[in-house]
């Protein structure tokens, strides 16, 4: 049986790491290295030129950081299909942060095992956001210190109730099946209240709303 190939860009300045990532890219049946870029400006001119499944974006970059870089990808119709995933060293830091504002869909640490870089691609690639509830906890974390900002974050009114509530509970680091059974509800039609959320919010993904429901004031960081 065939399956679609999955089609990757390399982005990072370090043409060791760029080199590993494509030798284990390429040894997977189903997945294609499409160009590598050692600058995010190469960087978006390689995804603008070959509209990829996924970009691996490294945060850090010189000429354009993988920031800049990841807000001009998502900001460009033409490269609506293309999900970005930040590579970092440090974790949950403030860059990564602002790579989820600028639009990435998750993000990956350098040293991460080989299993784990490929099972996030196929997440990602199902369009899903590489956050699991877990790493949402965390993110929420960096929320805690932060006076929300109603002003970088309209829209709130476009929700339904039920659409604002399955909101705070995505933001509160709930999958899809908690939210269903706090609602009593089935996980469909969770899936279905957060995708409509997505779509009236232009969230590309669920890390996208999580950081919304925060900045608009629709979820109050819990104090340390």
């Amino acid at each position: 049986m065939s399956e679609a190939v999955l089609r990757v860009a390399l982005v990072d300045d370090q043409a060791l790491m760029r080199a590993g990532f494509r030798a284990l890219l390429d040894a997977e049946d189903g997945i294609e290295v499409v160009g590598e870029a050692a600058d995010g400006e190469q960087g978006v001119a390689l995804v603008c030129a070959e509209v990829p499944d996924i970009a691996l974006v490294d945060v850090q970059m010189p000429v354009m950081t993988g920031i800049e870089a990841t807000r001009r990808i998502a900001s460009d119709p033409a490269l609506a299909a293309v999900r970005v995933v930040i590579l970092t060293n440090y974790g949950l830091d403030e860059y990564v942060f602002e790579a989820l504002r600028a639009g990435a869909s998750g993000f990956l640490l350098k040293d991460t095992e080989p299993a784990d870089l490929l099972q996030a691609i196929e997440v990602v690639a199902r369009g899903e956001a590489l956050l699991s509830p877990e790493v949402t906890r965390t993110l929420i974390g960096e929320f805690v210190a932060r006076p929300p900002d109603r002003a970088t974050a309209p829209g709130l009114d476009r929700l339904t109730r039920r659409e604002r509530e399955v909101t705070a509970l995505a933001a509160r680091g709930l999958s899809n099946e908690e939210i269903a059974a706090h609602m009593v509800i089935s996980p469909l039609t969770a899936k279905t209240h957060i995708s409509r959320a997505m779509t009236k919010l232009g969230a590309r993904d669920r890390a996208q709303l999580v950081v919304f429901a925060y900045e608009s004031g629709l979820v109050e960081p819990r104090r340390r």
